[in-house]
Order: structure tokens, then C-alpha cells, then sequence
């Protein structure tokens, strides 16, 4: 216990899913947890389940494609907890279908949500991270589809396949400043979460699928996945925890590949 103690930690798209179990588990190992999302009754539900285990976390209104929003989450982080040493760019969209078929506003919208919002939240963090010359850990959740091609699913694995290239890109711009912030990105294979919804149709965005979701899923990574099982958001939010902490102090720039072996067929 105690692997991030006294430490400040963002994380966006908090509400559900990865985001959720990532704020969770650096709460119950120390962490003081800001959470943002657009679900606002679902984000205070985790601010009260964080409470409840005796964690320490508030929940903020956000849409990360929004630059004056970064601005003032950030302010309000500075305001309120004086610094910032965790920030974990989460909050993304999935919108799958041909790539024929697809609008290109929809197109725009995903790498709004999946790469803007990454942009943003490195540029408004990095500034807060440093004033406390303690340095600080960048995590930027990318995918498999950041790794690899996948049937209609280009604009997901184009927006994904950037934000793994932008954090190797500002890995090396803060070991060149010095500032002892690392970057890395996390690319998780067949977890189920409710961002499927909207890929495999299981469901609108937070919809709760049920039956139907896990079952396709079930089929997906039986087929996908060389250990023939899904991943859980807690098993994401394992490896954000390590990156998180001094534990990966060696580490920037690096992709973990969280995928049940996936990526190996």
C-alpha cells in the first residue's frame, strides 16, 4: 500500500471503464485523485465509492476537447492541491464502421476526443508538473489499435497510432528539458469497458450492454487473445499504477502493451 502516497493524480474519462479503475486503484494506494468527465452523476458515484474506501478524490466537469476547460481544471488543481505529479490522459471514443462509410465529422470528433485531448493535457499539465521540481508521470492511453491495423476500424487506429508517436515525441522533450516528468503510453487489448458499445454496436456511449457486450467480447478475445480470456479494467489500471510510480523511474517513452498476448498472432 501506499506505492503513490502524497501524491496529486489527473484522470480523465474517470466516470467508467479503464478511467474508473484507474482512479480507484491510486486512491487506495495514496494518491489524492482529481476526476473528470462528462458524466457527472456517474463521476460523483466514483468520488463517493473512492470516499467510501477511505480514499481521497473530487470530480470535475470536463470536455478534454475543450482548451479553456484544460485551463481551468489545471488552475483549479493548483488552487486547491498546489501541485500536480500524476496526470492519466484516458478519456477517448470508439466509432467503428468502414472507412467508406464514415463521416468526416465523426472522423474529426474521435481524433478531437482521442488526440486533441491528449495535446491538451500534456501542454496545461507539464507547466503545473514542474513548479514543483519533483518531476512527474505522463500516461497516455493509446490501444492495440495504436500497434496495428484492424478491419473498420481505421480512424480508431489512426487516432491511437498518434497518441503513441506524440508521447514518444514529448518523452524526449521533457528528458531534454530535465524536468524528471516521463511519458509513456498504455495500449490495452480486449478490455471490457463501454467504449465497445459503440464499435461493435452493443449499446449507445455508457450504455449498460450487459449479456450482449460481454458475450461478443467473450468471442472476440477467445479467438484474439493468445491467453483465450478479456482483460478487466482493473487489469489496465495495474499497469498505470507502475507507471504512476517510482517503481517505473527508469522508464519513458516506452509502450505497455497490456493485451492478453493479442498482439503476438
Amino acid at each position: 500500500m501506499g506505492r503513490v502516497s502524497g501524491k496529486v493524480a489527473l484522470v480523465t474519462g474517470a466516470a467508467s471503464g479503464i478511467g474508473r479503475a484507474c482512479a480507484e486503484r491510486l486512491a487506495a494506494e495514496g494518491a489524492t485523485v482529481i476526476l473528470t468527465d462528462l458524466q457527472d452523476e456517474a463521476g460523483a458515484a466514483v468520488v463517493e465509492a473512492i470516499g467510501a474506501a477511505s480514499g481521497s478524490a473530487r470530480y470535475l466537469h470536463q470536455d478534454v476537447t475543450d482548451e479553456a476547460g484544460w485551463a481551468q481544471v489545471i488552475a483549479s488543481i493548483a488552487a486547491q492541491e498546489g501541485r500536480l505529479d500524476i496526470l492519466v490522459n484516458n478519456a477517448g471514443i470508439g466509432l467503428g464502421g468502414s472507412v467508406i462509410e464514415m463521416s468526416l465529422a465523426d472522423f474529426r470528433r474521435q481524433m478531437a476526443v482521442n488526440v486533441e485531448g491528449v495535446f491538451l493535457g500534456v501542454k496545461h499539465a507539464i507547466p503545473l508538473m514542474r513548479k514543483s521540481g519533483d518531476g512527474g508521470s505522463i500516461i497516455n492511453m493509446s490501444s492495440v489499435a495504436g500497434l496495428k491495423g484492424a478491419a473498420s476500424l481505421a480512424g480508431y487506429c489512426a487516432s491511437k497510432g498518434a497518441v503513441r508517436l506524440f508521447t514518444k515525441a514529448v518523452a524526449l522533450e521533457c528528458a531534454a528539458a530535465q524536468d524528471r516528468i516521463r511519458v509513456n503510453s498504455v495500449h490495452p487489448g480486449i478490455i471490457e469497458t463501454p467504449i465497445w458499445d459503440t464499435i461493435i454496436g452493443t449499446g449507445g456511449p455508457g450504455a449498460n450492454a450487459g449479456p450482449q457486450r460481454a458475450a461478443t467480447l467473450d468471442a472476440m478475445a477467445n479467438v484474439a487473445a493468445a491467453l483465450g480470456h478479456k482483460g478487466q479494467p482493473g487489469d489496465i489500471a495495474d499497469g498505470v499504477l507502475w507507471l504512476a510510480s517510482e517503481e517505473s523511474r527508469y522508464v519513458t517513452g516506452a509502450e505497455l502493451v497490456i493485451d492478453g498476448g493479442l498482439t503476438l498472432r
